[in-house]
């Protein structure tokens, strides 16, 4: 499942996409990354309302976004709809790490966006994983944020990074860009401190 940007994938998706953003009022807003092979992140992730959000995005913007599942949940019958989706099967019992069982993937793929929410739970989450940056950094492809700002009803894809390898220095200006950004329940949102894991 590999398919550039701009492709009409989903179309009826992206009708009912328009339809739901003019009925709630909300508003999208894309600052394209100019690549089709990055790392998207979302934030903050408070609420069940946001993965409904994510997919308009996804169908408005016709953003093949893949995410990431254990392998055993790829068993029948879960398995038909997460092949439905494009999640991608990650083996946790093997030494190959995620970072770099993803990593090979962006090797295989001219065109791959993998979509992670680093805060990792909609409960109040005091850390981010830092997970995202070190795949990012193997498969040397940009981080790309994505964001949910309920305060303003505005949900889109903002500016993008090329990591470094300072990871602090990176960070920061993540954190700065997500400083501001409020979530459906502000105070399951916790300070954006990196932990590595």
């Amino acid at each position: 499942m590999s398919i550039a940007l701009g492709k009409p994938k989903y179309r009826w998706g992206n009708s009912i996409a328009r339809w739901l953003m003019r009925l709630t009022g909300w508003r999208i807003h894309v600052l394209p990354p100019h690549t089709t092979r990055y790392v998207v992140i979302g934030a903050p992730h408070t609420s069940n309302w946001d993965f409904l959000l994510a997919l308009a995005l996804i169908y408005f913007e016709n953003l093949p976004i893949r995410i990431m599942g254990k392998d055993t949940l790829f068993r029948w019958p879960l398995g038909i709809f997460m092949r439905a989706i494009g999640a991608i099967p990650v083996n946790r019992r093997e030494r190959t790490s995620m970072v770099d069982q993803i990593a090979a993937r962006f090797e295989q793929e001219q065109s791959l966006i993998i979509g992670i929410a680093p805060e990792g739970t909609r409960s109040n989450a005091n850390h981010w994983r830092s997970g995202f940056y070190y795949i990012a950094l193997k498969a040397k492809v940009p981080i790309v944020m994505a964001y949910l700002d309920y305060g303003n009803k505005v949900v889109g894809i903002g500016p993008s990074i090329k990591p470094t390898g300072d990871i602090d220095a990176d960070f920061d200006k993540i954190r700065d860009f997500y400083s501001g950004i409020k979530g459906k329940f502000p105070q399951k949102q916790g300070d954006i401190i990196l932990i590595e894991k």
